[in-house]
């Protein structure tokens, strides 16, 4: 079985290197290839990828500019794709030694795998001890309607002929459009594997205003996706907004170092985020 290793990116050219030179180092012994998706970046992301050509012979660099986001690049992608099987990962992350392995064989035996994420080595210690740690032993919880479990796209890999089947990622989401591929996924019967062996290192926001605006957009990207699963009342839109600010006050009394002040931001913006849906969305 041939895997294709899909990379969207765009203007990425402070990180990109960090993942292809641990591609460079992957081992497997069946055939597998690169693909970058590029969506329209205007610095240097394309020269530094075209330079690591000569070291992955199997990296192909193709044009992702007629759509917007990372969906989209990631349908390109695996449209271009000449595996079998498809793994996602992301520019800014590093994959770990023997990634390429554990995803193919992974994909040899289940349709749809996730892998587990480690965050030491591309974060300092404040973004460690303030910033939330998902898919380390496990797949994302979610109690609300679908009710099903998820991954995150830098980490995830599935047969191409049912990405192609369950119509690939929403292009319609710029963000939380991984949360909705699993789901859609699971939803058409398709089980989800998380895979410990399969380890990326993720890399976090690096200063605090990109971590608000993260957490801001997710947030409210978040409810807009669960409004195709969930019936909202008026009483419950209310109680929906007006709760949680407890939690942001519990971080702000807590604001010991810069670890709890990014644990702090987070919340602010993801209550930011939760206003806007409402008036965006919910009213």
């Amino acid at each position: 079985m041939k895997l294709s290793v899909i990379i969207p990116c765009f203007n990425v050219a402070d990180s990109i290197a960090v993942q292809l030179e641990a591609l460079v180092n992957q081992n497997w012994s069946e055939s597998w290839e690169v693909i970058i998706a590029n969506n329209g970046s205007t610095d240097n992301t394309l020269s530094i990828a075209q330079q690591y050509q000569e070291k992955l012979p199997n990296l192909r660099i193709v044009d992702a500019n007629d759509g917007q986001g990372p969906s989209f690049a990631r349908n390109a992608g695996a449209l271009a794709a000449t595996g079998e099987a498809l793994a996602f990962c992301d520019a800014d992350d590093e994959v770990c030694p023997g990634w390429v392995a554990a995803m193919g064989e992974a994909l040899s035996k289940y349709d749809f795998v996730a892998g587990c994420l480690k965050y030491e080595k591309l974060n300092e210690p404040w973004q460690l001890s303030g910033l939330r740690k998902q898919m380390q032993e496990g797949l994302i919880p979610h109690r609300a309607p679908p009710a099903l479990e998820y991954a995150q796209s830098c980490n995830i890999g599935i047969k191409r002929s049912l990405h192609l089947a369950i119509g690939g990622f929403d292009q319609s989401l710029l963000i939380t459009e991984d949360t909705e591929y699993c789901w859609r996924a699971q939803l058409a019967g398709i089980k989800l594997h998380f895979i410990p062996e399969a380890m990326v290192e993720y890399r976090h926001r690096r200063n605090l205003a990109d971590i608000y605006r993260q957490a801001r957009d997710y947030s409210q990207h978040s409810i807009l996706l669960r409004q195709r699963y969930e019936d909202w009342s008026q009483l419950r839109k209310l109680k929906f907004i007006w709760g949680g600010w407890k939690q942001v006050l519990m971080h702000f009394v807590r604001i010991r170092n810069k670890g709890g002040l990014a644990a702090f931001i987070w919340s602010v913006g993801w209550k930011v985020g939760q206003l806007r849906a409402f008036f965006k969305y919910l009213v």
